[in-house]
């Protein structure tokens, strides 16, 4: 595959027109690689107040109401690029962001190409908050997905908000072709490497993605996460059932279970302490390591109350997934 030729269709599923879809639209605009089409895939038609200067290959398919992995599979559908490149509409690219994915699509073996998707310089304090804590093993687990990582690796799971994936692999394993919301991107990952296809990290397939505004949106986010992760632990094992997704739900039984046995047998209640005392250790080790990372003591401090809320909220969720839930489908909207 030569890269000179490779062209790409930009699929963005979105609700309505939103200053952050006309920021997106034009960061496209400023892209180094020229060969590519835009697909946007509204609930209702757009007919105005979205300007095309930049004279972009620009398609509107109005969907209804219906979830983002069900646009994406629209957008798929129509899209003529032998690439598809997946962002939401609350995130932008970076210049070079097809110009550094497309190259690895040189090698036949890769079906899937992703990278960091950061929080933008000029989002607000409590949205660089929110964005802060996953930047952090000991808060968030995956830090590589919210802050370039070190050096280009196979996975064997990405988040959609930056995702480029082959056309005939994507039609091969029947697209999203789910409900899930969050969530599809991990059951398409999985279906991609059930064919022995490689997916492929690299820091420099970078974008900018929009965190949530408050304390309150930051949870419903981390809840949605986890309560679809706990599922997909159940239902999709092989890329889901992972210790570290475990982690904040053993929290959660240790916070409840510990305190009442510690009440009971009153020799346990030093053990107890003890506990409490190592997760508090390893939420300041956290803290240091994301204050390495953006140099802003402020913002890393402020991370703190984050942390323990998407901790907790995070392991009960899914601990709802894996044990009560028979089902899920997308929850349209944010």
């Amino acid at each position: 595959m030569e890269l000179n030729n490779i062209f790409v269709s930009i699929i963005i599923p979105v609700i309505e027109l939103n200053d952050y879809l006309r920021e997106s639209i034009y960061y496209i605009s400023k892209l180094s690689y020229p060969y590519f089409e835009i697909i946007l895939i509204p609930n209702n038609p757009i007919n105005s107040g979205l300007n095309n200067d930049h004279r972009l290959s620009l398609k509107f398919i109005p969907a209804g109401k219906i979830g983002p992995a069900d646009k994406r599979d629209i957008g798929a559908k129509l899209a003529k690029g032998e690439i598809l490149a997946f962002i939401d509409d609350d995130a932008y690219p970076r210049k070079d962001w097809l110009t550094n994915a497309l190259k690895h699509f040189k090698d036949p073996e890769v079906a899937a190409v992703g990278g960091p998707a950061v929080t933008p310089e000029h989002d607000s304090f409590w949205q660089k908050v929110s964005g802060a804590v996953f930047l952090s093993r000991f808060a968030g687990g995956h830090p590589d997905r919210y802050w370039p990582g070190k050096g280009v690796y196979e996975v064997d799971d990405l988040p959609s908000v930056n995702l480029l994936v082959r056309k005939d692999i994507f039609e091969k394993v029947g697209g999203f072709n789910c409900k899930y919301w969050p969530g599809e991107d991990t059951k398409l990952c999985l279906a991609i490497k059930k064919l022995n296809k490689k997916i492929i990290y690299d820091p420099d397939v970078f974008v900018w993605h929009h965190r949530r505004a408050s304390f309150l949106k930051h949870l419903k986010q981390a809840g949605n996460y986890g309560l679809h992760r706990g599922f997909f632990a159940k239902r999709y094992p092989e890329n889901s059932r992972k210790f570290r997704y475990f982690l904040p739900s053993f929290l959660v039984l240790f916070l409840v279970f510990g305190f009442l046995l510690a009440n009971v047998f009153k020799p346990l209640f030093k053990l107890y302490l003890t506990g409490i005392l190592i997760y508090i250790t390893t939420i300041f080790l956290g803290i240091i390591d994301i204050n390495r990372k953006i140099k802003n003591i402020k913002i890393s401090l402020a991370t703190l109350p984050y942390t323990i809320g998407t901790h907790i909220w995070y392991g009960i969720r899914f601990l709802q997934g894996f044990l009560f839930t028979k089902e899920l489908k997308s929850k349209l909207g944010r």
